[in-house]
């Protein structure tokens, strides 16, 4: 017997082990490996990553208190070594999870014994109609770049979602017809209310400007030898995130000479996908693409794939864009193994980004905040916050390891986030869009139509959250105002004052 069980056994090969493996090279695995790195640099810290690639956080500037800004690099991961000599990068998926063990088991048939473990795989995207040749999700570089090859054929694509990726690229096509399909009133839900939505829809049909604002940047390196393994990497297997302005570096163009031709279908789903062949046997009716001011009219042209909403409308595209959100990516690390699971699907962690599993921490887009949360603050699966909890576990690791107490980090006393949509600078701030503050809240707003929208939550006096599109210069003003939770009543609209240098009122 103890034959045959050596024999079962050999198909996973003992190389090594570690105080400290981090599982992921996104954002949140390559900061929490590199603190890690920095904190114990006597010791080697495994990073695990399906991925030839890393993505490595540069021109890191701490904005304000809360507010940072960063690029996002994606480098072989060769050069992370370099920086890190400790930091061991393994090329291989996780196959199993043996908690009880302290052991991961990984693609390629080898076995990697842990004491402290840091889970940070990600997320994947929640694709609709998985499996339909015909339906594009756009999370990775490699997908992006799947996209623009899909794109650079196309007359009419169908953009299925109002999250992040949807605005960014609504805004960046040129050279096809957009409908975008979406399950609420206004565009941009996740961030935005109906009045910055209506704000920034004039940005869709204007001709786009020849030089974009300055904001942060997506910079793509790739180097010989990595160009041949992305090439010849499973396409089922996840890269990590994109971060900020992926686009960039992508030309999003279509076949035709126009600039923008945008058509939003709101408050409706994708019913079905049909093939061309079903849609003839359908015998139904597709719509042109809808021209302003005019009637819906029929549509005599055959398309490759037919979407059917929900709304009732059939139209004809090349493809569809599917950007709905994402799903964490915790189905490699739960067998056999108890974790405790969020509502959202990801791995729930306390204040110390510990799981309810002894010496496993996760980060980033694969966890759920499970602790009570600041009043300000609230988990958005954001490139900004990946990075925040990757650098915080390492911490938290690094304490557990040493015996030591650590206080929470300071980034989650109030949700900050700065962005770029429709070539304006985003800042959101606390409980911008009034979250779980039921009705028991007020709004101020200033609108400069094509300059700035500012919006800001009031309750019982005090400010909670703020909206800023455009070069607002409030947002420190506002961020300190948030986390000191003044009374405000005493000045009323003056607040949102544009004559009123609201700085000075509060130095």
């Amino acid at each position: 017997m103890a034959a045959a069980s050596g024999v079962a056994r050999s198909r996973f090969v003992v190389v090594a082990g570690s105080r400290f493996v981090v599982v992921g090279g996104g954002i949140a695995g390559v900061t929490c490996a590199e603190k890690l790195a920095m904190d114990f640099p006597s010791e080697d810290i495994f990073l695990v990553t399906a991925s030839p690639v890393i993505k490595a956080v540069t021109n890191f500037k701490q904005v304000s208190k809360t507010l940072e800004e960063f690029d996002v690099e994606e480098q072989p991961s060769s050069l992370l070594e370099q920086r890190y000599p400790n930091i061991k990068v393994i090329h291989s998926a996780v196959k199993q999870l043996k908690s009880d063990e302290h052991k991961i088991f990984t693609e390629d048939g080898r076995e990697y014994t842990y004491e402290k473990l840091c889970l940070c795989a990600g997320a994947k995207p929640k694709l609709i109609f998985e499996g339909n040749p015909y339906v594009l999700g756009i999370r990775d570089t490699d997908s992006a770049q799947a996209f623009q090859k899909n794109l650079a054929r196309a007359e009419r694509i169908v953009v299925v979602g109002n999250g992040g990726i949807a605005l960014e690229l609504v805004y960046e096509i040129e050279g096809c017809e957009v409908i975008w399909a979406i399950k609420d009133k206004a565009i941009g839900n996740t961030f935005f209310d109906a009045g910055a939505a209506e704000f920034l829809i004039p940005k869709l049909t204007a001709e786009k400007q020849e030089t974009p604002i300055e904001c942060k940047r997506t910079k793509y390196t790739m180097e010989g030898s990595e160009k041949k393994e992305r090439a010849a990497a499973a396409s089922d297997k996840l890269g990590s995130a994109l971060g900020p302005d992926w686009h960039e570096g992508l030309q999003l163009r279509g076949t035709k000479e126009f600039s923008h031709k945008i058509h939003i279908e709101i408050l409706c789903e994708v019913k079905k996908i049909h093939s061309q062949q079903e849609f003839i046997q359908l015998q139904q009716t597709s719509l042109a693409f809808p021209k302003k001011g005019k009637n819906v009219e029929p549509e005599e042209v055959l398309w490759p794939v037919y979407v059917e909403l929900t709304n009732g409308k059939i139209y004809g595209c090349n493809f569809i864009v599917s950007a709905t959100g994402v799903v964490p990516n915790v189905k490699p690390f739960l067998d056999s193994n108890n974790f405790a699971i969020g509502e959202d699907g990801g791995l729930k962690v306390d204040k110390h980004m510990h799981t309810s599993l002894p010496d496993i921490y996760a980060a980033g887009d694969i966890c759920t905040a499970a602790w009570e949360p600041s009043p300000v603050w609230h988990q958005m699966r954001l490139w900004t916050q990946a990075r925040q909890m990757g650098w915080y576990a390492a911490k938290c690791m690094a304490a557990d390891a040493s015996g030591e107490s650590i206080d929470q980090d300071f980034c989650f006393e109030l949700f900050a986030h700065v962005t770029k949509f429709f070539n304006y600078k985003v800042v959101v701030l606390g409980k911008f869009n009034a979250q779980g503050l039921g009705l028991d809240h007020e709004l101020m707003l200033r609108c400069t139509k094509g300059q700035e929208y500012v919006k800001v939550v009031m309750q019982n006096g005090r400010m909670m959250g703020a909206v800023l599109i455009g070069e607002t210069d409030l947002e420190e003003t506002f961020e300190n105002l948030i986390l000191n939770q003044m009374d405000l009543s005493a000045y009323g609209e003056d607040l949102l004052n544009p004559d009123i240098d609201i700085e000075d009122y509060f130095d």
